[in-house]
């Protein structure tokens, strides 16, 4: 009993802090990469969504249009990632980082190519009238192929291309960093 209120006191779990306290302190940097990284992703998408979508109204073939409107989406998204999502994680060179970056958005694209070509030509074959079209081709590369390449992609550019640093990224701090030394 404590001596001031006269109930139980409970005593303290072991690492201390509420369970949610744990979480953000073990996961805080992960989530917030992943949202910076679903950010950028965002707005990659919507770029890749309108160039695809342009070039096919247009006749260009289907996985010709997706590896075009995929490239430049890609270029876009690397600079995003670079400077914003892992700007916190050590550099190395920047010929190495593109490299890297494009051919895992290769590895990527190839997925979503897959995932366009089973649909268009595979099911489209057998199904013409459901899987031979734009609609279909919008969600099998968009939506299906997008995402699975973009898991795939998350973890190699956080794993192989912005390595992390030796030490975590600088605690916010409510002075300004000029008087922090």
């Amino acid at each position: 009993m404590t001596a001031t209120s006269g109930e139980p006191s409970t005593p303290p779990r072991p690492g201390g802090g509420s369970v949610v306290a744990r979480f953000r302190e073990r996961f805080g940097h992960l989530v917030h990469e992943m949202g910076k990284f679903g950010t950028v992703g965002a707005v990659a998408f919507a770029v890749d969504l309108v160039i695809f979508t342009a070039l096919i109204d247009n006749d260009v073939e289907r996985l010709t249009a997706k590896t075009i409107s995929t490239v430049i989406a890609a270029t876009i998204a690397f600079i995003g990632n670079r400077f914003w999502t892992w700007r916190h994680r050590e550099r190395t060179n920047l010929r190495r980082e593109y490299g890297l970056y494009f051919f895992f958005n290769t590895v990527g694209l190839g997925i979503a190519l897959a995932v366009l070509g089973i649909s268009h030509y595979g099911l489209g074959a057998i199904w013409p009238h459901i899987f031979a079209t734009k609609w279909a081709d919008l969600i099998s590369a968009q939506l299906v192929g997008t995402a699975c390449g973009t898991l795939f992609r998350f973890w190699s550019y956080r794993r192989f291309v912005f390595v992390a640093s030796a030490t975590p990224p600088p605690a916010r701090s409510p002075q300004p960093a000029a008087d922090q030394r």
